[in-house]
């Protein structure tokens, strides 16, 4: 590239730094001021406290809240400028428009930035309409849709830079490859302890995921390493910003599978100036939704106790309750219990008749609501009866016995005991197994609630406007009647059928589109987060035809066998110091089982190295080396990976294969894998 252009871009990006400057220190001074203001009002009101009406009073309260508000803006502002001090853009268009003679430049940033002083954007933000020509088009044709209509024209020029510390390091022109040469660098970066947001790095084809504003539904089946989250939180950051006078980053609610992943993710929407979005778990939903009356078993109990205990019947259990057919079974035995169970008398209230046609005729009636809500609702209306017709007021203890009559009609009137007796009337009863005496099993907790919803009512997340569910192929087709029950709003729904840590209970895309038939499915097939090397080692292990490497090449992963475990624990314990003197920012040592974790964890304290354990009670996500279960280490990254007892006494089943897959996708850079005796069949 000719070195005047880049020195005019460098010249542009000082002009553009300069104005960056001087919006804050305007704003700097504006926040001072208005601090001062703040100060004085306040100073005036406790000092004219008792001589001031009501009137003035509100007036004055009213100047304060509405300055609070202002500095408030005034901040956020200082802070989307502060970031884009660091780097104002990352890429430019000139977009020539039909019929005008002279192309406009556009610089695209992470903000927008408005110069008072020329009256115009002198930085567009990424997902502004303009914006997605910078993704969608090369040079030539090209278009953008504005409020008032299809803008037409030609991409004449096409830049991308990166700038870091105000700092140009490189630019790049009019490429068609432009996207790959970026992006290769991006990937070659080490790995973070947060997940970073991807603006200038944004493909083809995930552009219309993110800037898709018509699905109610979206489910996004993305193969490992295939930035399935990240577009997700894209997603959402693009529809505060298009919806911004609608939609609040409190509307959202995002399912998560733990904390550690939380955090993991928790940068990228604050780094692209929106606030943190609330997170829940489904552990959460479900002890909300059951009132915290009920123990259960967590989601990662099931998990470790499939992982660590040989037990078949549980197995069975967690498959007979995730398919479609057993939730027609909890509709067929509802059905039937709610024609069959209730079985009205005539009632006798003091001297005053109620006739059995009356309550019967009633129950049917209310057929709208939850059985176990009509009972009061009959009561209700044999009380105003009564009264209509007996002339008479029924008493506070009359009106006690009515309900007590009235539920006494129906068989069974607790949720615990209609559970049980669905399981009888299947024949089935092999298939209901407590947790801990009286607690439930985790597969039963969402058939609970769907029965509860059905007898006794949920009540429905309707503030929320737009869900997000990560780690999709975790939940079982029950889960998601529930939740799409709970939550009647807007969902993106993402995952990867081949990352399941429990096949017995889980979800393929096309099974959620079942419960949810009006959803759309999108498929992102292009890996990026491991080198070639790693990403066809994976796929010797669980080959996905879907999945499309990108050609960034690397070390050759290593599989290695000891003769006993001391000397796979001490090649452990010399790769451990390695990695300290690699410059690389994380390790993973990744495990089959939490109990396996600790096991290795334990032993390299006592050794004197450095680890740290994440497992299920782990708030963060850090680097250096990190010592996990493959269960808690999905949709994590790390600079290299090691997989240890990676032989055949843990791989060796359908199961095991999934999960040494999850393993070593985990991977960025390099992958090695350990065993002790016989190798596992899967890396050989």
């Amino acid at each position: 590239m000719e070195k005047h252009v880049v020195q005019q871009e460098k010249n542009h990006l000082e002009v553009v730094r300069d104005k960056l400057i001087a919006a804050l220190d305007n704003i700097e001074e504006g926040i001072m001021k208005q601090s001062r203001d703040l100060r004085e009002i306040k100073e005036y009101l406790y000092e004219n406290k008792t001589g001031m009406d009501r009137m003035e009073k509100f007036q004055v309260r009213q100047s304060v809240d509405q300055g609070a508000a202002s500095g408030e803006e005034a901040v956020k502002k200082r802070q989307r400028i502060t970031r884009l001090m660091n780097s104002p853009y990352f890429g430019r268009i000139d977009f020539l428009r039909k019929e005008e003679s002279e192309a406009l430049p556009v610089y695209i940033g992470i903000h927008s930035f408005y110069d008072e002083e020329e009256n115009k954007n002198i930085i567009h933000d990424w997902r502004a309409p303009v914006s997605g020509m910078f993704y969608d088009f090369e040079l030539g044709k090209a278009f953008y849709e504005s409020p008032s209509g299809k803008v037409m024209g030609e991409v004449t020029l096409k830049r991308q830079f990166r700038i870091r510390r105000g700092q140009m390091e490189y630019m790049l022109e009019n490429s068609s490859n432009i996207y790959d040469e970026v992006l290769q660098k991006e990937l070659s970066r080490k790995a973070d302890d947060k997940m970073r947001n991807i603006v200038a790095t944004i493909q083809r084809d995930q552009n219309p995921i993110i800037r898709n504003e018509a699905s109610h539904e979206l489910i996004i089946q993305g193969v490992a390493g295939s930035g399935k989250t990240s577009i997700a939180l894209h997603r959402i950051a693009f529809l505060l910003y298009r919806y911004k006078e609608s939609i609040s980053s409190g509307d959202i609610l995002i399912i998560s599978p733990n904390k550690v992943y939380s955090d993991y993710i928790a940068n990228v929407l604050p780094e692209l100036g929106e606030d943190k979005i609330p997170e829940i778990s489904m552990e959460e939903i479900a002890d909300r939704a059951l009132n915290g009356k009920y123990r259960f078993q967590g989601f990662f109990g099931q998990v470790s106790d499939l992982l660590e205990n040989s037990d078949n019947g549980l197995r069975r259990r967690i498959e007979f309750k995730s398919t479609h057919e057993f939730i027609s079974s909890l509709e067929h035995y509802i059905a039937y219990a709610e024609s069959e169970y209730f079985k009205p008398e005539d009632l006798w209230v003091g001297k005053s008749l109620v006739p059995k046609w009356f309550i019967e005729e009633k129950y049917e009636s209310l057929h709208r609501l939850p059985v176990f809500k009509r009972f009061r609702a009959i009561a209700s209306s044999i009380e105003e009866n009564i009264g209509i017709y007996y002339k008479r007021e029924v008493s506070a203890a009359e009106k006690q016995q009515i309900l007590k009559d009235v539920k006494a009609m129906f068989r069974i009137t607790n949720l615990r005991g209609l559970y049980r007796d669905f399981f009888v009337w299947l024949g089935k009863t092999d298939m209901l197994k407590a947790y801990c005496r009286t607690g439930f099993e985790y597969s039963d907790i969402f058939p609970l609630i769907y029965m509860k919803m059905r007898f006794e009512g949920v009540e429905s997340y309707f503030k929320i406007k737009h869900l997000l569910i990560d780690e999709m192929q975790d939940y079982s087709p029950v889960q998601y009647a529930v939740i799409s029950r709970v939550f009647p709003c807007k969902k993106t729904i993402l995952g990867d059928g081949n990352q399941t840590v429990n096949p017995y209970g889980s979800s393929s895309a096309e099974s959620i589109s079942r419960i949810l038939p009006g959803a759309e499915l999108v498929k992102l097939r292009r890996s990026y987060r491991s080198t070639y090397e790693i990403t066809t080692f994976a796929q010797k292990i669980l080959a996905d035809r879907d999945l499309i490497p990108v050609e960034r090449h690397g070390e050759e992963p290593v599989v290695r066998g000891f003769k006993n475990e001391a000397d796979e624990f001490s090649e452990i314990k010399k790769k451990v110091r390695e990695f300290s003197a690699s410059g690389n920012y994380s390790m993973g040592i990744v495990c089959k089982t939490p109990a396996q974790a600790r096991s290795i964890h334990e032993r390299l304290e006592n050794e004197g190295s450095e680890a740290s354990l994440l497992d299920y009670g782990s708030d963060v996500f850090t680097g250096g080396v990190v010592i996990t279960s493959i269960h808690m280490a999905k949709g994590l990254e790390f600079d290299q990976v090691l997989v240890p007892g990676a032989g055949k006494e843990n791989y060796s089943s359908d199961f095991d294969r999934r999960l040494l897959y999850i393993a070593c996708t985990r991977a960025m850079h390099r992958l090695s894998l350990f065993h002790t005796g016989q190798p596992s069949p899967f890396t050989g």
